[in-house]
């Protein structure tokens, strides 16, 4: 018997893909994992925090000692 459905399912935890993963193969399911290459975050904040990276990295830091952190 071939069968042309298929079934899409998105885990929220690593356990749960760790189980389906095993499951699947407990029955001889073929399957395969398409990793997503959207992230998840606002590309807005991803290029702020990579400049900031590279600001780091280039030595263009200001460092304050704890004692001033509360002076004005």
């Amino acid at each position: 018997m071939n069968t042309q459905d298929v079934l899409v399912v998105h885990p929220k935890t690593t356990e749960q893909l760790k189980a389906l993963k095993a499951f699947m193969k407990a029955l001889k399911i073929k399957f395969e994992i398409n990793k997503s290459e959207e992230s998840p975050y606002n590309p807005d904040f991803v290029a702020k925090m990579e400049e900031s990276i590279q600001q780091v990295n280039e030595g263009k830091t200001v460092k304050i000692e704890l004692d001033d952190i509360w002076k004005e």
